[in-house]
């Protein structure tokens, strides 16, 4: 007895290869049938009539550290798909954290003060479980977290005492189902933290562990930064995830070939990987070193100044009779969107083979990037179907299998019996995006049923159940 069969799919399972029109059965949580299951008996059968069904899609880079407690129901990721999150990326995480004082930028990203609970990563594991969000969850451990709890101030490097002490506050994480650790190096608070400070942490992996990188330079100095980050993981045989990865900025435009060759190259001889966002504009606070009139920079949020927010710098400045820098000044603390890449390099990124997907969406800025909504439909709609950037089966595969596999979550992103059921049942002829730069608290369209787990979690409206579990490090099973 099934609890779900799906009649009739154009089954995708992740793998890369093509669809089938097939039967999939769900019971207790798991895959229990795959194949023509006309005598199948089955409490609901759901008639796909056309429709596409692929695994749950894995959104590898988010920050949905607080969110999955503050808003469980994490309607923006079930709407496009999205069954598991990755949070703790970039180096900010919610554990484990003891503020001092004032959060420390970029980690404001996350929330204030109040929102930082989590002395140590068993406390915010044991809160997401009881908080029981919609979507799985599993946590990198930041570098910049691990700085803020043991410095007295972070524009220097951490004496060798501080290192130690981070170290044994990164292998307790570890120890209590952490899945790696993130850094941000291009970020004023771990900037200063020179590259032995990371390799000394990286010790603490386990052999392929995982270490995911906001690289210390996407501008020019990118090929740099990923050597950087391909030599802390090396000493440790540890994994790298080169987060976000981009060529940012005018003059670091059409450098895709030259970022993705070193890539390639490393990947003959090291576990690397990195993911990518489809759109050619970023979202972080707003940092002063990357004001420019080169491009088009909109300020998405303003501590001091909150009705410029949804407004560009440049408009802003003309307002104020001031220079762009000068506004900057006046906005801070702030967050801004970054139309400094380009498409080209954009859409190189997004068809390599090592580029998996990840939103990097930001749930808590007031006027979020619409990558918070629409990263994944985008993908499948606008650069499968539209554009034929690469196949459907290949979207599909670098936002399921892939990042699975690389990101050690076990029995997900296939299709497999057993296999735990996280699922997507969506129109590849209607599959879009709407959030936009203008509108961007938008859900998708075309995104017809998800289930997590085995329950049914998103019936194309809205979220109907909390199924989601938080995931530690596992091997995929053995076939």
């Amino acid at each position: 007895m099934h609890d779900v069969v799906i009649r009739g799919a154009l089954l995708f399972d992740g793998s890369d290869q093509a669809g089938i029109v097939t039967d999939v059965a769900i019971a207790d949580g798991r895959i229990s049938a795959i194949g023509m299951l006309d005598g199948a008996v089955a409490n609901q059968v759901i008639h796909a009539d056309g429709l596409a069904l692929a695994p749950g899609f894995i959104d590898v880079h988010t920050h949905d550290d607080i969110e999955v407690i503050r808003n469980p129901s994490m309607l923006s990721k079930l709407s496009q798909g999205v069954t598991t999150v990755v949070v703790g990326n970039c180096g900010i995480s919610a554990s484990p954290v003891r503020i001092r004082g004032e959060v420390p930028d970029p980690m404001n990203l996350l929330g204030d003060a109040g929102d930082f609970l989590y002395p140590d990563f068993a406390s915010y594991r044991a809160a997401v479980e009881q908080a029981g969000p919609a979507v799985n969850v599993a946590a990198l451990v930041g570098h910049t977290a691990l700085r803020q709890n043991h410095m007295d101030r972070l524009d220097r490097a951490a004496s060798p005492a501080e290192v130690n002490a981070m170290r044994v506050q990164l292998r307790q994480s570890l120890q209590q189902g952490a899945l790696g650790l993130s850094s941000g190096l291009a970020y004023a608070s771990a900037f200063h933290a020179p590259a032995t400070e990371v390799d000394a942490l990286a010790l603490e992996l386990p052999p392929g562990g995982l270490y995911a990188t906001h690289l210390r330079d996407e501008f020019a100095g990118v090929l740099d930064a990923m050597e950087e980050a391909f030599s802390a993981a090396r000493g440790a045989g540890a994994s790298v995830r080169v987060s976000h990865l981009k060529c940012a900025g005018i003059d670091n435009w059409g450098r895709s070939h030259q970022v993705l060759d070193l890539l390639q190259a490393t990947s003959q001889h090291q576990d690397v990987a990195c993911d990518c966002y489809p759109y050619a504009a970023s979202a972080s606070t707003l940092d002063l070193k990357q004001v420019t009139d080169a491009y088009d920079i909109l300020i998405t949020w303003s501590d001091p100044e909150p009705a410029q927010g949804g407004r560009l710098l440049a408009a802003i400045a003309a307002d104020w009779q001031v220079s762009l820098l000068d506004a900057a000044i006046r906005l801070q603390p702030a967050g801004a969107v970054y139309h400094g890449m380009d498409e080209t390099d954009v859409r190189r990124i997004l068809s390599h083979p090592l580029t998996m997907i990840g939103s990097d969406g930001l749930p808590r800025d007031p006027r979020p990037h619409p990558r918070l909504w629409g990263t994944f439909p985008r993908v499948l709609g606008h650069y499968a179907r539209d554009e034929q950037l690469f196949p459907l089966r290949t979207a599909i595969h670098k936002m399921t299998g892939l990042p699975a596999a690389r990101f050690a979550l076990g029995a997900r992103g296939l299709v497999r019996q057993g296999w735990c059921a996280d699922l997507v049942l969506f129109d590849p002829a209607r599959i879009r995006d709407t959030a936009s730069f203008q509108d961007p608290v938008r859900a998708a369209e075309g995104i017809a049923a998800v289930w997590v787990n085995g329950h049914l979690a998103y019936d194309g409206h809205a979220t109907v159940a909390h199924a989601g579990q938080f995931i530690t490090p596992s091997a995929i099973p053995a076939s």
